[in-house]
This record gives C-alpha cells, structure tokens and sequence, in this order.
C-alpha cells in the first residue's frame, strides 16, 4: 500500500464508514418489546364490602325526625362535657348534663305529663262513666243535632286514618329495625377479623410476593438462551451490507486480475511470433517485388504492364512489429501472479462470515453463564422485603387488641340480639293495641252509620249503632289502659335514639368525632389508639382515615416510613447495573475474517506495481491497424494470371503464371498466419488499454477498502454488540419493571392498605346511623304520633258514640232512662 497515494486512503475510508451500518444508532424494535407477565394475585380477600342503604319510600319519613331532632337538640358536640365523662365521670356535673339535654328535659317533662294527665283522666272518665255522666245517650234531638254529628265523625274518621297511617309506619319501622339487628351484630366481629388481618396476614403475603420474582428472572434466563445467537445474527445482518459486496469486489478483482495477466502473456507472445515471422517475410517479398519487376518491364510484355507494375513495386511489408514497446519488464513483475485462488478465498471468507452467529454463541457461552448466575440471584432488597416489615410489635399489638375486642364483644352482641328482640315483642304489641284502637274505631264508625242509616225504619232494631257506640267506647277503654306503656316505651327509644343521632350520628358524619379523637387528652390513655398499637407517634384518626380512603399504605398511615420504605426494598438499581456491567463485558472476535488473504495481497500489490497502466499500447495498436503486406497479395496473384493470359510469348506467359502461383504459397504459409495473429492480438491489446486504468483504481480501492474495514471491523461488531446488550438488557429489565409495579400496587393497594380501615369505618357508621338509628327513631315517631293522637281519639270517639245510642223522645221525666234497666215506653199524649 506504500504506492497508493496519500489522499486517497482516508477518502475511501471515509466513503466506507458512510456506507457502513451506525450500530450505535440501530433501531430497538428489532429486539422487541418485553412481553406482558401474568402475576399471581397473593392478597387474601379482607375487603369488606360498601355498606349503603338503598333509597326508599320511608327516606322523608327519616329526614323529618332528623328535622325534629335538630330542633330538640340544636346544641353543638359537647367536646368538655364528653371528655370529663370519659376522663372523670365524677367531675360531671348534672346542670351541664340537663342544660346540654334541655331538649331532651322539655320532652321528658311532656312525657311525664302526658304520663299522669291520660291516666288521671281515664279514671276520671271510668268514674264519671260508672255515674252515668259520660259517654250516655242524648236526650232529645234538635236541628244542628246532625251537623255535629257529622263533624264529630269526620273528625274521628281523620284521626283514625292518621292513627292507622302512624301505626303501619311503626309497624314497618320496627320490623327494619329487628331485620337491621341481626347483619349489623354479625358485621362487627367480620369487620374486627378483617382488619386483624390486614396487619397479621402481611408478612405472609409479602413473601409470597417476593417468591414472584421468579417469573421475570424464568423470562430472563430463557431470552439468554438464544442471545448469543441473536446476537450474531445481527452483527451478520448489520455488516453485511457492506462485507458482501466487498468480498464481491474482491472476487471480480481477481477475475480481473486473472484476465490481464492471461491478455498479456498473449501480447507477449504473439509480438514475438510476429517478430519473427516478419524477418522469414520480408526477404520473401523483397525476392517477390524484384522478380515482378524485371519481368513487367520487358519490351515484349504485353497488356496493362504498368499498372500491374505499380503495384508490384507497393509490395512490401505494412505493419512493423519490432515498433512495439517490449512487456517483458511487466510480465517479470508479475511473474507467478496470481498466487492465490481468489474465488475459493471469497468462498472460504463467505463462510466465515456467514458462520458469524454460531461464533458468537460460542463466544458468549462462558459470559452468557455468568450473566445467568447474576440473573439467579434475588436483589438484595426483595430479600429484605418480609424481614425490614414493621410488624413485630405494632402487628402484635394490633392483633391482640382486635381479638380481645372480637371476644368482648361477642357477649354483648348477644344481649343486645337478646333484648333487641323484647323490645321488638313490647313494640309488636303495643302498636297491635294502637292498630285495635284504629279497628275498634272504625268499627264503631261503620255499625254506628249503618244504625243511623236503618233508624228511619220502625221495625228495625237500634242494635248496631249500639254496638257501633261500645266499640268506640272500647276504643276509648284501651287508649286509656294502655297510654303509659306507650308514652314510657316512646320516651325511652326516643332518649336512646334520639341522642344516638345527635350525639354521634351528625358528629360522625361532619367529622367532628374524629376531631375530638384526635384532640390530645380528650379520650383516655387506654382508648388511645397509637397506645393500643404500641406506636411512638400519636396518630390523628381524622387524618389516618382520610389516608386509608385515599388508598395510603399502611406504614404510611402508622407513621413508619422511619423504619419501611417501600421503595428501598423496590429499587433494584444495583441489579441492573450488576447485569449492564456483565452485559458490557460481552465481545465477539471477529480476527477470523480476514476478507483478503496474504497472497491475494500479494498479487494485487504486485498487479498495481507491474506498470502495466504504463503501456503504450498505442503503439500496438498502430502496429495492428497496418496490414501485414501493403499490397494485397491474391489480387496481386489474379492481376499476373489476368495479364499472363494476354501474353503472346510463351515464357513470358510461363513466368507471369509461376510468379502468381508463389505469391499465392507465399500469402497462404507466411501472411494468413501473421494476419491471423495480428486478429488474435488486437482485442487483447484493446482489453488491457482499457481495463489498466480502471483496474489500478479498483485495486486502489479495494486494498483500502479492506484495509480500513480490518482495522474497524472489531470496533463495528463491539459497537453493535453493545447496542444489541443494550436494547436487550433495556427489554429484560423490562420484565422486572413490570415485577416491581406490581409488587408496588399489590402491596398498597391489596396487602398493606388501609382501605379496609376506613370501609370499616364507613361500614359502622352507615349500620349504625342509617340502618338502626333512621328505623329505630322514625319507630318512636310514629309510635309517639300514634300516642299522642289516642286524646283527640279519645274526645272525639265518646263524643261520636252518643249519636250512635237510641234516643228517648220526651218532654218530662221525673226519672231518668239511664237508670231504669228494664223500662218499657208508653204512649203519652202531648198538650199543644
């Protein structure tokens, strides 16, 4: 290569490396995106499902008892009063009590009345009742004796409806109530085991989480399997674009190389021949020329002498190939080219490359098993990932203080199942005694209108609107009988319910439950929830419950980021740079490529420096366009037969016709062949005057080609190696960016997640505020409607029974009928 000029080595590698493949730029999609794992769900199922009531007809019946509650007790959460009453109840002062329960005070006091007055007045009336003074027969008739009547009835019948409308609802609301009771006292130990397991069962779900890292490293190892071999096969495709056509190149050299060596030893060779064949020709022709001469300008010739004589004198050798330029100072320079078999070279390194993927699966045999074994190790993070889990003691405390819960609750939610269902008997009964009052009342309407409608017919008895008059009457007998168990079962579900929403369904739902929890020395230490847990932080509940609803992860929640983080144990940084720096590490030698043997080297250096550029193949050419003899000699030959023909003397003739024949023997042994040669060299000459140039710059070209290809063939296959590891390291840590995702959300969302904890809350405050509170107190309403209705009952049933008795028409009587059992009327005459 000392010959080829200095400029032109970078510029034909320059063009090379244009042509080449940019392996630091290739395209990822030929690697393929990481497929999508399937991971196993490990959280156990604790969610406790949304309790909500659903929407019914009795929802504005609940909203017009929480009206009437907020005006009975518009008073704001009485936080001191509570927190002395957890604190001290001996420091409670009573006037603080009734001045916060004045509501409660004022209807108690209209309890207690109505407790003593209904009584009282139902032993007034049984008493007045025994005298005959109430509730008797009307005297005598009169004309707005039927407008009252029909008042008082219409009344009655209103106030029965309204008794019979109050009755139904509490009818209603007391079996919600007892149906409530039941699913609601089961939920709460269902709730108390989910949440004792949404601290106790995590470590066990965190390990089961952590064995899930097998998955990515299964799809791992299994990729690597074929690496070696992808890999190959892509160094393969990349470069070769540019080393099959340049062994291509390499292979039409040596065709090339081949051709000029053969179109020159014949040029050789045939210029010799011709050399020497010319001095056997020329005394020949020289002998020829004089012969026709002397015989062509005798006297006695005859005919055209002298123009046979012209050209008989132009006969002499054309073209003089002792002109040419010598080759054999060429050929001695290429004197045992070519050396090498160039297509077996080109086929030998075709193989070699062509072999280049299981090369470099054999190559990365030793670095792919070492990349495996760092692929089998665990990250030191998911090791660490059950062990680093707070749970010691804050589980231990946690499960220990839920399941002393669960278990002291179970006694009392039996009582409560116990005296839930007395007090649903006492209810059934009592609204059946308000429900026989409706009966009896409307009984009594309907016998007595069916009496006042058959009085107009003499023969019919008056016995229904007397019975129509003792069914109200009966009415009456039971409102008063049983007006104190009623106003005493109101009054105590009213306190109980009624202070049940006040006190804490409204401070629940506004928040403000949570805000006295939180308040420090508000609640004891014992129901302190950071000293259940066994925690150095207090906790604001409030806040913790806003976090669970959000979703926050229970460490979060507990405030133990201090001791877990999530995302340490989730940082797999260390692993992957442990698999890039093994990955870098990965090489393919590529010293088996030689693309152009040694004495292929040889044979172009030696074709590049012969000089065979350097010719003058000019001069064989104007050697060659000459004719072998200037006169054609066969028209030369018939010219002398043509003219001995026309001779008279016979010698003459005889001579002509020999000297035609030899110069026919002479132009068939010595001028055909010449010119037979001088065919054979001029394409040869033409072949190597065109392609030495050309075939210096291809030689030019190609032993810089493959010069700078060999020197950077190693750095390109590194360089496509590394983004192919790259590319496929970034596909395989996408496996484990899917792990770490998952694990992630399953630990947050599902495993350490407090949601369950504000479910819960939320559960509890909707079974105990809109499931048994709305029922239990829209019971005692409409109980306490009902209750409070039997007094205009009462009035307007005995003032509607008088009009259903006979009447006794009269003017005077000394003696009254309510007195005489037995009376008979007679018939008396009136004095007008």
């Amino acid at each position: 290569m000392r010959h080829i000029p200095g400029l032109l080595v970078p510029l034909l590698g320059l063009g090379l490396a244009l042509t080449l493949p940019r392996a630091a730029a290739a395209d990822c999609g030929l690697v393929g995106q990481a497929k999508h794992l399937v991971f196993s769900n490990v959280a156990r199922a604790r969610w406790l499902a949304p309790r909500v009531r659903t929407p019914g007809p009795l929802d504005s019946l609940y909203g017009t008892v929480r009206s009437f509650l907020s005006v009975v007790q518009p008073n704001p959460f009485p936080s001191e009063l509570v927190k002395a009453l957890l604190n001290e109840p001996a420091s409670v002062k009573v006037d603080e009590v009734v001045r916060y329960e004045a509501g409660y005070v004022v209807c108690a006091v209209i309890a207690g009345f109505y407790l003593l007055a209904v009584p009282i007045a139902g032993l007034c009336f049984c008493c007045c009742r025994c005298h005959r003074r109430c509730g008797g027969r009307l005297k005598m008739e009169h004309k707005a004796m039927a407008c009252e009547r029909n008042t008082l009835m219409a009344f009655l019948l209103l106030i029965t409806l309204v008794l019979l409308i109050g009755v139904v609802c509490a009818f209603v609301t007391n079996q919600h109530v007892h149906k409530q009771i039941g699913p609601s006292v089961e939920a709460m130990p269902e709730t108390l085991l989910s949440l004792r397991g949404l601290v106790s069962d995590v470590p066990q779900e965190l390990q089961a989480v952590a064995q899930q890292f097998s998955l990515p490293q299964k799809q791992v190892l299994q990729d690597l399997d074929d690496f070696g071999m992808y890999t190959g096969s892509m160094i393969h495709t990349e470069l070769g674009s540019t080393v099959y056509p340049l062994l291509a190149s390499v292979h039409s050299l040596g065709q090339a190389l081949q051709a000029s060596v053969d179109n020159l030893q014949a040029l050789n060779s045939f210029t010799v021949e011709l050399r020497a064949a010319q001095q056997d020709l020329e005394p020949a022709v020289r002998e020829h020329r004089e012969r026709l001469r002397t015989l062509l300008q005798k006297p006695e010739c005859q005919g055209d002498c002298e123009g046979v004589l012209i050209r008989a004198q132009a006969l002499e050798l054309g073209a003089d190939f002792n002109q040419v330029p010598s080759v054999d100072s060429v050929l001695h320079r290429l004197k045992g080219v070519p050396e090498a078999n160039f297509s077996r070279m080109v086929e030998e390194e075709n193989s070699t490359f062509n072999a280049l993927p299981t090369l470099a699966t054999i190559e990365t045999a030793n670095m792919i098993t070492e990349l495996k074994k760092a692929v089998a190790q665990q990250p030191k993070g998911l090791r660490t990932l059950v062990e680093a889990f707070p749970g010691s003691e804050a589980t231990s405390r946690w499960s220990q203080t839920l399941e002393e819960l669960e278990q002291n609750s179970r006694p009392y939610l039996q009582e409560v199942q116990r005296y839930e269902t007395y007090r649903w008997i006492v209810g059934c009964v009592l609204c059946s005694i308000v429900l026989l009052v409706v009966v009896c009342n409307l009984l009594g309407l309907n016998l007595g209108i069916w009496g006042l409608s058959a009085r107009e017919d003499p023969s019919h008895s008056e016995a229904k609107g007397e019975a129509g008059a003792r069914f109200l009457m009966a009415g009456v007998g039971f409102s008063f009988l049983f007006a104190a168990p009623l106003i005493l079962l109101v009054f105590a579900t009213f306190l109980v319910g009624g202070n049940m929403q006040t006190l804490v369904c409204q401070s629940w739902e506004s928040g403000e439950l949570y805000e006295f929890a939180d308040a420090p020395g508000n609640l004891p230490p014992s129901m302190n929830l950071s000293y259940l847990l066994g925690l150095k932080k207090n906790i604001s509940i409030h806040l913790a419950y806003q976090q669970c609803k959000e979703g926050a992860a229970l460490w979060r929640v507990l405030q133990l980021n201090d001791s877990y983080d999530l995302e340490k144990h989730l940082d797999i940084s260390h692993y992957s740079q442990k698999l890039q720096q093994k990955m870098q590490n990965l090489k393919v030698d590529m010293d088996n490529l030689d693309l152009l043997s040694p004495a292929a080297h040889r044979d172009l250096e030696a074709l590049h420096n012969s000089g065979i550029e350097r010719i003058r193949y000019s001069d064989f050419l104007v050697q060659v366009q000459k004719p072998v003899v200037k006169t054609n000699m066969e028209e030369l030959a018939q010219d002398l037969e043509g003219l001995a023909q026309t001779q008279s003397n016979p010698v003459l003739k005889q001579q002509l016709q020999e000297e035609a024949f030899k110069l026919r023997s002479l132009y068939q042994e010595k001028v055909a062949p010449q010119q037979s040669l001088v065919a054979k060299l001029k394409p040869r000459v033409l072949a190597l005057e065109s392609s030495a140039p050309t075939l210096q710059l291809e030689i030019v070209e190609v032993l810089g080609n493959i010069s700078y290809l060999k020197g950077e063939l190693p750095a390109w296959a590194t360089r496509i190696l590394r983004n192919v590891s790259e590319c496929f390291l970034t596909r395989e840590m996408g496996y484990f960016s899917q792990y770490v995702a998952w694990v992630r959300e399953e630990v947050t969302q599902h495993i350490a997640t407090c949601q369950p904890l504000s479910a819960a809350l939320n559960n509890g405050r909707v079974i105990l505020c809109d499931m048994l509170a709305d029922p239990w107190n829209a019971f005692w309403f409409c109980l306490a409607w009902c209750t409070f209705f039997l007094i205009p009952s009462i009035i307007f049933a005995v003032k509607t029974a008088k009009y259903f008795r006979p009447i006794r028409k009269r003017l005077s009587s000394t003696t009254s009928e309510e007195t005489q059992l037995f009376h008979i009327p007679r018939v008396t005459s009136l004095k007008l």
